[in-house]
């Protein structure tokens, strides 16, 4: 891993106290980011901060942000730019899921899952884009935004309406931001990932098991990785820091309006 090759970037990814979100933290600044991680977890966040600070490449502090919440996100923001001196990079991480079939969905299930996933990442959006735009464009690089989609966010699910419908949001977010902030020198890209063991999906395996839609624990990864992958494993978040740490990095650049794929080939099944 080049040491170098995100030096210069300052970057605020939410979610980030576990998880995909942790991991990206973590490879950014083995590759000289400077991170904020927000979570609403901040003590966990703070570790990871801390643990990242004592590697000693990389800068990071923690924040706690309700990502559903506009001024947490733009708090968020203004406390990247006060430890770092600005922002280069958004990565709109955050996400959960809660299994329902069609007719059990309710009010509740909808807004919860909506407001996280689709909402908040339209929020901080626009906060970021908000202070990329104050501070002017850069001269050889264009600033980035980083939706973390899904398989969901083009592969219709039985189980999961709601989630499903917020990652086709995420993907809509990601087209209609890149064409809104085009004139910003501003990108927006994306990566989708499939089933990847985190504990959003060791939650979401007890789920199924719980609306009936699997009969034990463990099934639905063997019965994806047997039916749906071309790559015959689920993925671990190491699985997805090399995508998302292109995003990031400047040889993405002539990038924008475009969703990666890192699914074990589910997509074209």
């Amino acid at each position: 891993m080049d040491p170098n090759r995100l030096k210069g970037k300052n970057i605020l990814i939410t979610g980030a106290a576990r998880g995909m979100g942790e991991a990206n933290a973590r490879s950014f600044a083995d590759q000289g980011a400077n991170v904020c991680l927000g979570d609403l977890d901040l003590d966990t966040a703070q570790t990871v901060a801390d643990e990242i600070n004592a590697a000693g490449n990389g800068k990071a502090i923690a924040v706690k942000m309700d990502v559903t919440k506009r001024e947490d996100n733009a708090a968020a923001v203004a406390a990247t730019v006060d430890a770092f001196g600005s922002i280069n990079v958004g990565v709109f991480n955050a996400g959960l899921n809660k299994p329902r079939f069609f007719m059990d969905i309710d009010e509740d299930n909808w807004d919860m899952i909506m407001n996280v996933n689709t909402k908040a990442m339209w929020l901080g959006m626009q906060e970021v884009a908000r202070q990329m735009i104050e501070q002017g464009p850069m001269e050889d690089h264009p600033y980035k935004l980083i939706n973390v989609g899904s398989i969901a966010s083009r592969k219709p699910l039985i189980d999961v309406t709601v989630y499903c419908t917020s990652k086709y949001g995420c993907l809509a977010l990601t087209h209609c931001g890149a064409l809104g902030l085009a004139e910003h020198n501003i990108t927006v890209n994306g990566y989708a990932p499939g089933v990847v063991v985190t504990p959003l999906w060791e939650q979401l395996d007890k789920d199924l098991v719980d609306i009936g839609f699997k009969e034990k624990e463990g099934q639905a990864y063997d019965d994806i990785v047997r039916d749906a992958l071309q790559i015959k494993r689920v993925s671990y978040p190491k699985d997805i820091i090399g995508t998302a740490s292109f995003l990031a990095s400047d040889d993405s650049d002539y990038m924008t309006g475009q969703m990666i794929h890192v699914d074990g080939g589910w997509c074209i099944q």
